[in-house]
């Protein structure tokens, strides 16, 4: 029984189809096909359940399942353990993070990455779901906001740091706040997400304030929420990361500087600290690295 033969069945147990498999191995529908059912025959049993839509472990598939994967882990470790002795990042690093965090941040992460190890490649999926990254095949999560209680193992990067700004010709139009019960008064851009209900909690000292500002426009995206700012449609809370070249140019103006709002922690997310390719470790560094100079 080859590597390779458990690493094609476990890329179609990963992926659900015999299709999306052949793709992720650079082969052929066929020959992966082929390759599944040799097992089961050298095996003597029946590991995938095959519908015309769906394929589905049984249950000496989904043991044959765990222990391959295991297989293929210690022989990844073998190949990590020589990898980490050359020292180069090399390969294939395949990454995951939000649709947001990733036109914020992560592309240009992944940019300066290629360009600094030309060894190295990058497959880069920005989606709204949390991926599996174990049972996916992913290297790496960049992950926004508190950590779940997790087996994985993290390294914060930093924290995303938020901010109030207006358009100048808002600020003309309207004087501006300086404190937080002044924002009653004025047209509010509100980052919506998933929440339904907002708070924004200041604080300045040993001074905090909550309160729940009632939104002209309500928006669950960031982009569209600095846009409207830029627009002058009201005062709008921003990552500074997306802020900041508006304020270079003029185009947006901090507004109550002095109070600070909540931060977001980010970290990256990976299977185990034990063995960390230099892939993996070059491209995390780089991101805090990132951070700390933002």
């Amino acid at each position: 029984m080859e590597l390779s033969h458990l690493d094609t069945f476990v890329k179609v147990v990963q992926t659900g189809s015999f299709t999306r498999a052949a793709e992720q191995l650079h082969s052929q529908k066929a020959h992966v096909s082929r390759v599944v059912s040799q097992l089961e025959t050298d095996l003597g049993v029946r590991l995938l359940e095959r519908t015309t839509r769906s394929l589905s472990l049984t249950e000496v598939g989904r043991e044959f399942f765990e222990r391959a994967v295991g297989i293929l882990g210690a022989a990844e470790d073998a190949r990590r353990a020589v990898q980490q002795a050359h020292g180069e990042p090399r390969g294939t690093l395949r990454l995951t993070c939000g649709v947001e965090f990733g036109q914020l941040a992560v592309n240009d992460w992944v940019r300066h990455y290629l360009r600094r190890h030309p060894n190295a490649n990058v497959d880069l999926e920005m989606t709204g779901r949390v991926v599996d990254i174990v049972h996916e095949g992913f290297d790496l999560a960049v992950r926004v906001g508190p950590l779940a209680d997790s087996t994985l193992a993290a390294r914060k990067l930093g924290d995303l740091h938020y901010g109030l700004f207006a358009a100048p010709a808002y600020l003309q139009r309207r004087p501006a706040p300086v404190a937080p019960d002044d924002l009653g008064g004025h047209d509010i851009v509100l980052f919506s997400g998933a929440r339904r209900r907002m708070t924004w909690t200041f604080s300045r000292g040993n001074d905090g304030r909550s309160i729940e500002p009632a939104a002209r426009l309500r928006v669950n995206n960031h982009f569209a929420v600095r846009d409207a700012g830029l627009d002058g449609l009201g005062i709008a809370q921003l990552p500074l990361l997306l802020a900041h070249p508006e304020v270079a140019r003029g185009a947006l103006v901090p507004v109550m500087a002095d109070w600070n709002l909540p931060s977001a922690p980010v970290h990256a997310v990976f299977a185990s600290a034990r063995y960390l390719t230099p892939k993996v470790r070059a491209f995390i560094d780089l991101a805090a690295e990132a951070f700390a100079g933002a």
